[in-house]
């Protein structure tokens, strides 16, 4: 599998990425408050109701599309990682949820004109070379219904710029996870290597991201199918140059 134009990342590398030590510090990096506020701000953008079918690409542990289902919309997550699914499947029964999880690869959709709206949070988009992350919008658009709404939300590359310090650190009890960041300034992706170090082993995974601004979004959208796209802050304000988020929502 390769990711991002000069950035080859294997499918080994995304499962160390999203592996059991993603889940073990989820709730450091996103408290339950948090989530409960991004899964509303999602809620309210999507303009979603009771019913509303709902599509989460790269839907992770499930800590937003459980959420939703308990605000009742019928919704599927789709992720690439057996582990994350299997703890957003045990989260979905001990909330009494129904949820369709499915594993796969957001690049090949199985959906055909089904869903009122999808979803692509924490940065989920963007892996892929220019050519891949088109085709997931392309995927995407044939997977709504007519009238359907896609939401990304994506780090706003201006804010990551200015900031002075490269090195995040997490800590959970006596664990850490350090991410030191890079930019490629030439292919406009932002490079992570992780550090884990937990239960006396040290462990180190990699992930690639392409950085799109919004006239990137606008022009991708409509070459694959979209008629409109406005663009947020996070949680639904105004998006400025200071916004810790870009958020779009295009409209099929």
């Amino acid at each position: 599998m390769s990711y991002g134009s000069g950035n080859t990342v294997s499918l080994s590398d995304v499962e160390a990425y999203f592996s059991e030590d993603y889940i073990h510090f989820g709730d450091v990096i996103n408290p339950p408050e948090t989530s409960d506020r991004q899964a509303e701000a999602i809620w309210t953008l999507l303009s979603l109701g009771q019913g509303s079918s709902v599509l989460e690409l790269g839907c992770g542990y499930g800590r937003i599309t459980n959420r939703l289902a308990e605000k009742e919309a019928q919704v599927t997550g789709l992720d690439i990682s057996p582990i994350l699914l299997q703890k957003a499947e045990a989260d979905a029964a001990g909330r009494g949820v129904n949820v369709e999880y499915v594993l796969g690869d957001m690049r090949s959709l199985p959906w055909r004109d089904r869903f009122d709206a999808v979803f692509l949070w924490y940065t989920t988009f963007g892996y892929f070379d220019d050519a891949d992350n088109e085709r997931v919008l392309r995927e995407v658009a044939c997977s709504l219904r007519k009238g359907g709404r896609l939401l990304i939300g994506h780090a706003n590359r201006f804010a990551f710029l200015r900031h002075k310090s490269p090195i995040y650190v997490v800590q959970r009890n006596d664990d850490l996870r350090i991410d030191i960041m890079s930019d490629d300034v030439l292919s406009d992706r932002r490079n992570l290597e992780r550090i884990v170090v937990r239960d006396g082993c040290v462990r180190r995974s990699h992930l690639s991201f392409r950085q799109y601004g919004f006239s990137d979004y606008v022009r991708m959208l409509r070459s694959a199918g979209f008629e409109t796209a406005q663009a947020y802050g996070e949680q639904g304000g105004a998006f400025t140059s200071d916004s810790s988020q870009l958020v779009v929502v295009a409209y099929k």
